[in-house]
């Protein structure tokens, strides 16, 4: 596992009058934790997670995810899954609930079969969310480029490059316009920590800037 992979925070997010859950290690969601909201709604039917989960339609389509090689290529070494479970346990405090991780793709698909209505705030949950990144990204590329230019051998095309192969591990036109949320968020992080090294003096050319960056793929993408 490498370093970029260790680190596992579940994050809070709203989503209508919902919190849903979410790991920053592989970005997936907690399904059951928005299904228990879900159900203590009053005047909606009670869903199952297992209903899910067991419907045809639902098994086809985590079917075509885990067959899908450019997502599994995002993920660590060994079988892709698109669901994930952990049984809960009981402990002091008391029960602990049972956590069922889905794909993003799978969880978008999920909330949508919770209620046809819910499915206006699950789209406009996933637009608003890559517009936000898409314009962080972006702000953050013009701070790059306005740091790199106080470089004396500046190469920005270089630059954008290296971000590129520490992203998405290639380089190709339209990768940006294509990015994941994830994707994009971990973009706009690159591009403030440069400006942010450039602009302290920490980095004071385009040599130790191409040093830098091919340390943070190493450190990415290297196995242990």
């Amino acid at each position: 596992m490498n370093d970029y992979m260790k680190t596992n925070v579940i994050m809070t997010r709203p989503m209508g009058q919902f919190e849903v859950l979410q790991r920053t290690s592989d970005g997936f969601f907690d399904a059951n934790a928005l299904l228990i909201q879900w159900n203590k709604q009053d005047g909606v039917a009670q869903r199952k997670m297992i209903e899910y989960l067991e419907s045809k339609k639902t098994k086809e389509f985590i079917e075509a995810l885990e067959n899908d090689t450019t997502l599994r290529g995002k993920t660590e070494v060994g079988d892709f899954k698109a669901v994930i479970k952990i049984k809960g346990k009981t402990t002091k405090n008391g029960r602990v609930a049972d956590k069922v991780y889905l794909h993003p793709f799978c969880f978008i698909d999920f909330c949508m079969w919770l209620n046809p209505t819910f499915k206006l705030q699950v789209i406009k949950f996933v637009y608003d969310e890559l517009i936000k990144y898409r314009h962080l990204a972006g702000d953050n590329y013009n701070v790059l480029t306005a740091a790199i230019s106080k470089l004396p051998d500046c190469d920005y095309k270089a630059t954008a490059k290296a971000i590129q192969w520490i992203v998405f591990n290639r380089t190709g036109k339209e990768l940006r316009q294509q990015a994941t949320q994830r994707e994009l968020s971990e973009i706009s992080d690159i591009e403030n920590k440069l400006a942010y090294a450039i602009d302290m003096g920490f980095i004071n050319n385009q040599a130790q800037l191409i040093c830098t960056m091919r340390k943070m793929y190493n450190d990415k993408y290297q196995k242990f």
